[in-house]
């Protein structure tokens, strides 16, 4: 493993972060669980980046893109593509959004770049508004918004992004609000931005701040951010690159925590659907889709082995109610991990939705974020045989907890246990 790290440092860019003091090769998996490459093995809490949705080497799944493979593994969209075309159907459908059109990419960070071009385009105006402490991508337009400073390495960006409070709920000059006059808060901070600047083409938001250590508002902001924009012809765009596909248990779609108003007017997604193939994608109505007036295509997005993968993926989330397991499993794993905090000076917060799940951490009698005791759980842990993640808008002190949507209420607890003890170790 000294050897590959070694060999890791040496081609690749030092800024392509790794997680540990010693750096783990994952060599396969199976469920919930995967090996490394010293036949170590760990209850995998964090799949990839919340992008193994369903499970480790799901058959439905692995069947699919071998049997794809088998005939034939891409020719682009300049050839009509079934698979490109069935996920398409079904994606439109699962949406809510009424006459939608779908754009398949390899990535979020490329399918919030195509929701910036198509807003953009559609409203005439490079001016978009964002939430602090967001999270969008790593391409230049998409760092150009990220709200988040760990994550954005330049200033430089071919947009004018505004920034708009709300992502963070106990943190920030609204904190100490109720729920009804944070949301006004928010709201008049909207009005007063949108009173001192010319239109904006967008509002782009995740329902729950994914890298920012998932963070969110309280149900109904954005909707009442949305009657605001209506006002002004501002587009919405739901990042819901890791909020979608029934993660967070309650709802399908993580915009529908807020849906009072009715669907964004456009979606992006991304992570999940692959279950570990790369797909991404953008869903719109079709004024705003296809308001483009030159040619574009995507040489690799929607490539028919990935399109079966997602196929077979979304057919088993949904014929198995993963969404429903997320909302049973992750209601009980939220609740013991709330009672292990409530023991714990150094736990802030536990927060969350379904299985997408933020711990906080802080100095214990402060509210200072802990960021060094936030990485040695994240060794504990994988020492005890969990994996899970990190993140957040204040110096990376949020353990994020994002498994596999058929985790099971066994493995619920057995996470719990390792992780309770990794706490502990810590505080």
């Amino acid at each position: 493993m000294n050897d590959l790290y070694s060999r890791h440092r040496q081609v690749l860019p030092d800024w392509l972060a790794l997680y540990y003091d010693e750096p783990i090769e994952i060599t396969h998996g199976e469920g919930r669980h995967v090996w490394d490459s010293a036949g170590n093995k760990y209850l995998d809490f964090f799949g990839g980046i919340l992008t193994t949705m369903t499970a480790h080497a799901l058959p439905e799944v692995t069947k699919a893109v071998a049997e794809q493979a088998g005939r034939i593994i891409h020719s682009s969209t300049l050839y009509l593509n079934r698979p490109m075309v069935e996920l398409a159907e079904r994606v439109a459908q699962l949406s809510g959004i009424p006459d939608a059109r779908v754009f398949f990419t390899t990535s979020g960070t490329e399918a919030n770049d195509t929701a910036l071009l198509l807003a953009t385009a559609y409203r005439r105006s490079n001016t978009v508004l964002a939430m602090r402490n967001s999270y969008h991508g790593r391409s230049f337009s998409t760092v150009g918004i990220t709200g988040n400073r760990s994550w954005s390495p330049t200033s430089l960006s071919p947009l004018q992004t505004l920034y708009v409070h709300g992502g963070v709920r106990t943190r920030g000059p609204f904190a100490e609000l109720d729920d009804r006059a944070f949301i006004a808060a928010c709201v008049a901070d909207l009005e007063d931005i949108l009173g001192h600047t010319r239109p904006p083409a967008a509002l782009i938001a995740e329902p729950i701040q994914g890298v920012g250590g998932f963070t969110s508002p309280p149900d109904g902001l954005y909707a009442a951010f949305r009657e605001v924009l209506k006002e002004h012809g501002i587009l919405w765009i739901a990042d819901e690159v890791q909020t979608g596909w029934g993660r967070t248990g309650e709802h399908f779609w993580g915009w529908q925590a807020h849906g009072r108003s009715g669907p964004p007017d456009i979606v992006t997604f991304a992570k999940g659907i692959g279950n570990g193939m790369s797909i991404g994608g953008v869903i719109a109505r079709a004024e705003i889709m296809n308001c483009l007036d030159a040619n574009s295509i995507s040489t690799f997005g929607g490539t028919q082995v990935t399109m079966a993968a997602g196929l077979a993926n979304l057919a088993y989330l949904l014929e198995h109610d993963l969404q429903g397991n997320a909302r049973r499993v992750g209601g009980l794993l939220i609740e013991r991990l709330r009672t292990i905090a409530a023991q714990l000076p150094g736990v802030r917060e536990v927060r969350g939705r379904g299985l997408m799940i933020g711990v906080e951490l802080v100095r214990p009698g402060t509210d200072e974020a802990d960021p060094r005791s936030a990485s040695a759980v994240l060794e504990t842990a994988r020492e005890g045989g969990l994996l899970i993640g990190k993140g957040g808008g204040h110096d990376t002190s949020a353990l994020r907890i994002a498994p596999p949507l058929s985790l099971t209420v066994a493995e619920a607890e057995e996470g719990a246990a390792i992780l309770e003890r990794a706490l502990r170790s810590a505080y």
